[in-house]
């Protein structure tokens, strides 16, 4: 049974549509082609409200699980905007989600666990083989996906072959929502609609990639995101006060709930550098470090960290947010000048709390007021280490067949894959 377009349209408020400015978002046009723009465009609020339409009117038979994943560097746009405290804000936005019609509102802490452990594994497995290996070193992170669609089509196979494979803590939860979450609750994969919140536009791209799509099935991992920008805007267009929304914690994979919002190490992202750092200097040189202290070097955006051992520097770590610094960095990789073991790469200056779906105006300036209250109430959220989530280990063994398992390495990692037509543009204006 088809929707009428004024059943649909009768049901919710009209939304305005989502403006993505590609140029700004992933820095290069060419980077995206228009089949790609338009599913892009694609994933706005009327898809979700299209399923929970459907869910309220339609034969049971059409209806799907929905259920909705917040990224962690979202939830301080939400606290800066009601003027409460990030785990307040997450309760807010979970009951917000609810009202509208969402099963399940998720923390995806276990995503960032699982893609931070992956990354170390791949860190110590480079580092044991790079006389070997050519390319072990400098390993770049791959969580940020304007970085790796970058490098994939424009800088090509010189820099891929440096990226980590490990999925992005987004994609990685497309895995284990369509996969442990489902078989859970015996869901077919293919009837849950699953919802990222996430700090910006590249997220979006990210989902439509090829191995994120599963034929059995016919759906993705992620069938739509929403900036958290976005999100406000329904919130806005409903008209709903803060002080009438219902609180709910947010949920994990198995049901429990939570009082308490937790984060990873990075002051602005998931903090890939310091928990590679740490392990690997305890993993190779049984070294346990405390405290690490950042160098600034050209400026606040490229950062280096380094471990010296009976007076000899053994790793160096860097730092580099924002596309000026991601080209520099190409350009003396290019010459042979860049020696780092592993480097953090975020497109975004100053990380993913700046994410242009919530950090930024509509012309393209960056809010720095408002970046700066994300900043002090995200590192106000209490730390925890991957190792120290109970359900890892329970997960790799019995839902992975292993943490070494062709399973594990099938759902927590992806191929990063130069483009045919990729040609490194580094003269590109920024």
């Amino acid at each position: 049974m088809a929707l009428a377009d004024g059943e649909e349209k009768s049901e919710f408020h009209q939304l305005a549509e989502a403006k993505i400015f590609l140029s700004d978002c992933l820095a290069c046009g060419n980077c995206v082609t228009s089949e790609e723009g338009a599913k892009i465009f694609a994933q706005n609020q009327k898809e979700l409200f299209k399923v929970l339409n459907r869910n309220k009117k339609c034969d049971s038979s059409l209806h799907k699980l929905v259920v909705a994943s917040i990224s962690p560097q979202s939830v301080p746009y939400f606290a800066v905007k009601f003027h409460l405290s990030v785990c307040e804000a997450s309760k807010k936005l979970c009951g917000f989600l609810k009202s509208l019609g969402v099963h399940h509102v998720l923390d995806t802490t276990i995503a960032a666990d699982f893609s931070i452990l992956e990354t170390q594994k791949d860190f110590i497995q480079r580092f044991r083989r790079q006389t070997q290996d050519e390319h072990a070193f400098p390993m770049f992170a791959s969580a940020c996906p304007g970085w790796v669609q970058y490098a994939e089509r424009v800088l090509g196979d010189s820099v891929t072959p440096h990226i980590c494979t490990a999925k992005s803590p987004q994609q990685i939860m497309g895995s284990l929502v369509k996969g442990y979450f489902a078989s859970s609750k015996n869901v077919s994969p293919d009837k849950i609609f699953h919802l990222m919140v996430a700090p910006c536009y590249d997220r979006k791209l990210e989902a439509l990639r090829e191995d994120y799509y599963t034929e059995l099935y016919n759906c993705r991992d992620v069938d739509c995101v929403l900036t958290s920008g976005e999100v406000m805007q329904i919130m806005e267009q409903q008209n709903i006060s803060v002080k009438e929304v219902v609180e709910f914690p947010l949920e994990n994979l198995f049901g429990e709930t939570s009082c308490v919002f937790v984060r990873h190490e990075g002051t602005s992202s998931d903090g890939y550098l310091a928990h590679v750092f740490r392990h690997a200097a305890k993993e190779l040189f049984d070294m346990d470090v405390q405290e690490i202290t950042y160098k600034a070097l050209k400026n606040k955006d490229f950062l280096e960290v380094s471990l010296e051992k009976d007076g000899e520097t053994v790793l160096r770590f860097a730092a580099a947010y924002g596309f000026r610094n991601i080209q520099n960095m190409v350009l003396k990789l290019r010459k042979g000048k860049f020696h780092y073991h592993f480097v953090e790469v975020l497109a975004c200056p100053g990380g993913c709390l700046n994410g242009k779906g919530q950090a930024q105006t509509m012309d393209g300036k960056v809010e720095r007021a408002l970046l700066h209250e994300m900043e002090e109430v995200y590192t106000r959220v209490p730390i925890q280490n991957p190792e120290s989530n109970p359900h890892i280990q329970a997960l790799y063994e019995d839902w992975l067949q292993g943490a070494e398992s062709q399973k594990t390495k099938q759902t927590l990692h992806t191929k990063i894959v130069a483009s045919a037509q990729s040609a490194a543009r580094l003269d590109m204006k920024w």
